[in-house]
């Protein structure tokens, strides 16, 4: 039998656009000795364009071990990463956030922690998506993304084809997808755009998960009187 040619990459592909801040406030010394002595032993390689501008698909067992990997997109803070972590010692999460005080942030929580199953990617998750091999990612969260609430700037929310697709190709069968917003039309949004890249809603609930860990964002939405809305799907 014939083999099957291996796929093609671009070797130059197309500059995507990025919305969204990479830098904040001036970072405390702690976090810059943080960003310094850490990032570099819990950032993946092969993943960011310069590294690996052919695209060419990694080996994610080389990269992050054995165990089941689990995604957080946008980690803000990074309390809900880090407490998965610690209660599911046996997964591996990795951790995509472009805006560096957060990455800071979150390093310092796994310092503090002392979880070694986690991998913080400082960049875009879609950087990641492109070298995944197909069907290798087990659990999948967004947690109070960016909202973009101007209606002519929906488009730049994760959820958009752009994004969903590439998320649904490398989540495993029977993986779960889990989306909390306090934004009602992120909700809508996510609803309508979810199943038609294929994901299957298996709940929508008011109230969090049982293992969900209360965030700073949260709690800002509860302060201000916004409803948070919490949405599992499965990767049929």
């Amino acid at each position: 039998m014939t083999e099957p040619d291996p796929p093609r990459f671009d070797p130059d592909p197309p500059r995507r656009n990025f919305y969204g801040r990479r830098q904040g406030k001036t970072l405390r010394k702690s976090q810059k000795t943080y960003l310094s002595e850490d990032l570099g032993d819990l950032r993946p390689r092969g993943i960011s364009v310069e590294e690996n501008p052919a695209r060419t698909p990694i080996d994610p067992q080389n990269v992050f071990g054995a165990p089941p990997l689990w995604l957080e997109i946008g980690f803000g803070g990074g309390e809900h990463l880090v407490a998965q972590a610690k209660a599911n010692p046996d997964a591996h999460v990795i951790g995509c956030e472009p805006f560096i005080n957060g990455v800071a942030m979150l390093l310092g929580k796994i310092r503090a922690a002392g979880a070694d199953n986690i991998s913080v990617y400082p960049g875009d998750a879609r950087d990641l998506m492109d070298v995944l091999p197909a069907g290798v990612i087990a659990k999948a969260f967004l947690n109070y993304p960016d909202p973009w609430p101007k209606r002519r700037h929906h488009r730049r929310r994760f959820v958009t084809p752009e994004h969903l697709n590439p998320l649904f190709r490398v989540m495993r069968p029977g993986a779960e997808f889990r989306v909390a917003t306090d934004i009602q039309s992120y909700v809508r949004q996510t609803l309508d755009e979810a199943p038609k890249a294929g994901f299957e809603l298996v709940s929508l609930r008011a109230g969090p998960w049982p293992d969900w860990p209360s965030t700073r964002y949260e709690q800002k939405a509860l302060r201000e009187r916004r409803c948070p809305t919490y949405i599992s799907f499965r990767r049929p």
